[in-house]
């Protein structure tokens, strides 16, 4: 079995975005293997670390991670878009700080048994919550075409969406499309050559969008964003992660909407809303990884990371 991985992507940037004062209390709400975690709860003197994950073999190997540091760390399983509640629930009313890792993280993908890989056969699965009720078996096999079809393009961006979902159909038609191999092999069945020799695997975009369909990851990118710059204390903040441009988009139009505050029509003469400006960007282009972290780390060659402070 994979071990989680060791290289938290983005480390010292997420730490300084965070400005991380020893006596308050932060939220890490992708705890994943505990790397960020681990640099947040080592500044902290008094302050309090939430540890959330929805993956249990996450919590359980981040707790033997972080072990030195139990008195100041609350171990949560559960999904970050109930940040709210969670920090509630401690009896904790604001906190100054929070960070999400979004995605999937290398050991997920690295256990073959968790379905995520395209390059490691295993059952169709993609549960981030190996708890939860839908799979990516559900999805392949009871989805209809035009449902296949439309999570593939809104998802992954696939061009290639009306094929994949058509041969999907016609092949589960015959027998349940139950590895990953097997749904490699319908999406390369129908790849343009052009595609197959470009040196690019032609099954990631699709893998992503039944990943994403299965998890509801996107739908719950604003509201969380939202909620918890509500519980942020005035200057805490928020720093969020993403891995690809739907993800990075989502993020992007939240904090474009809670710096904006109005909501009234450009033509209104004067504000009737009464919305104000909740947060300031800390940067207005997303930060990048380094080169150096691009040579240690392949999987951070599309992460973007986006930071604000509550006012």
């Amino acid at each position: 079995m994979a071990e989680f991985s060791h290289f938290p992507v983005m480390l010292e940037e997420c730490i300084d975005a965070l400005d991380i004062k020893p006596n308050g209390i932060y939220v890490d709400g992708t705890l994943g293997g505990g790397g960020h975690s681990e640099q947040i709860v080592k500044r902290l003197k008094d302050g309090k670390l939430i540890c959330i994950d929805r993956d249990t073999e996450a919590i359980n190997a981040a707790s033997k991670r972080l072990e030195a540091y139990k008195d100041k760390i609350f171990f949560i399983h559960d999904n970050f878009e109930n940040i709210k509640n969670i920090v509630s629930s401690l009896g904790i009313e604001k906190i100054d700080g929070a960070m999400f890792d979004l995605g999937v993280s290398s050991y997920q993908l690295d256990t073959a048994e968790r379905g995520f890989s395209y390059n490691l056969d295993a059952p169709l699965d993609m549960r981030m919550d190996s708890g939860a009720s839908l799979s990516a078996y559900d999805v392949v096999n009871d989805y209809s075409e035009d449902d296949i079809k439309r999570i593939l393009w809104e998802y992954g961006e696939e061009n290639n969406a009306p094929r994949i979902a058509r041969e999907i159909i016609k092949r589960r038609a015959e027998k349940p499309i139950e590895t990953t191999f097997e749904l490699v092999d319908i999406i390369k069945s129908v790849a343009p050559k052009k595609e197959l020799l470009s040196g690019h695997h032609p099954a990631k975009q699709t893998f992503q969008a039944i990943r994403i369909e299965v998890n509801g990851e996107l739908s719950v990118i604003a509201p969380t964003i939202e909620d918890t710059v509500s519980i942020l204390n005035e200057g805490g903040r928020i720093a969020v992660i993403t891995f690809h441009s739907l993800e990075d988009r989502a993020v992007k139009q939240v904090f474009a909407r809670l710096e904006k505050g109005c909501t009234c029509p450009p033509d209104f003469p004067v504000c009737v809303c009464g919305k104000k400006p909740q947060v300031r960007l800390l940067s207005r282009k997303p930060i990048l990884p380094t080169e150096q972290e691009l040579t240690l780390n392949r999987r951070s060659h599309s992460a973007k990371l986006r930071s604000a402070e509550k006012i």
